[in-house]
């Protein structure tokens, strides 16, 4: 693998990041995961604009316009031989040594990844949802940030174990629902969708936002809003979402089957989101 530091292209092995940086040392940064299909970054005006607003808020000082991160995330990904790929793009807060820091930061660290995606299969494979002990950790601040302090997904990823399959399911430490381990949660129930309120402090995940549009597109009522985990063992149909795996249909929750996996509502939305990707492309 070759990643892009600071504006160079190096192989993996030989990149390097300062023992200094407040990204390292605080977890004082931001990342966007990102889709590349046939070479064309998908929904890059809302990552951008989620990264942006999130390094406003804590006030590091981006050093590269909107088109030269494009061209960031474009150089790893011809570097990496790649058409199709999965991309992540760090920003850190850069070097400013041992101590946090008040008055902002203006000396940013920028890094970009990129490798190959499984082929997507139709219909996407399902997964198992497993609630988990840990309960989701409060925004960081105001909102919740796509930040390098990523320990409570970590801890919740050991908690579910490798299986490829399943989700990590986090509820608030009131018992509301929250978000998957690395997505965000939807329901259908009578032909509304449903999906938790931003309030619960989970992420506003560009793919979430997507799905959102789809729905109102077709029609789909959607409903945000405080939700007690016994309203997924009653829904008609639940998936979950991300930039990667797009739309992912829930076959079982805590061992409990789902009414119907992949059902009319999930189908409808998964075919238009594809849709959505070949018009971009």
């Amino acid at each position: 693998m070759h990643v892009y530091v600071n504006g160079k292209i190096s192989p993996a092995h030989e990149a390097a990041v300062s023992v200094l940086d407040h990204g390292f040392l605080y977890g004082i940064g931001l990342f966007e995961t990102l889709r590349v299909y046939d070479h064309k970054l998908f929904l890059w005006n809302a990552h951008y604009a989620r990264l942006s607003s999130g390094l406003l808020a804590l006030q590091i000082r981006p050093a590269w316009s909107e088109e030269e991160l494009k061209q960031a995330i474009m150089l790893t990904v011809d570097a990496n031989e790649l058409n199709d790929a999965y991309v992540r793009l760090s920003v850190t807060a850069g070097s400013e040594g041992v101590g946090l820091v008040a008055d902002g930061y203006e000396r940013p660290s920028l890094f970009v990844f990129a490798k190959p995606v499984a082929a997507l299969i139709d219909p996407p494979q399902s997964k198992c949802l497993q609630t988990l002990s840990i309960a989701r950790q409060t925004a960081e601040g105001h909102q919740r940030f796509k930040s390098h302090n990523y320990l409570n997904n970590g801890l919740a990823k050991q908690e579910v174990g490798t299986r490829p399959d399943v989700e990590g399911l986090f509820l608030t430490h009131d018992g509301y629902l929250a978000e998957g381990i690395v997505s965000n949660l939807f329901w259908i129930k009578d032909g509304v969708l449903f999906t938790p309120s931003l309030d619960t402090g989970i992420l506003d995940g560009v793919t979430r936002q997507h799905v959102r549009t789809l729905a109102e597109q077709l029609s789909i009522p959607v409903v945000e809003g405080r939700f007690r985990s016994e309203v997924l063992l009653d829904a008609d149909e639940v998936f979950v979402t991300n930039s990667v795996q797009e739309i992912v249909p829930v076959k079982e929750i805590d061992g409990h089957a789902v009414a119907s996996t992949y059902g009319t509502y999930t189908r409808e939305l998964h075919r238009a989101y594809r849709h959505s990707v070949a018009m971009d492309a």
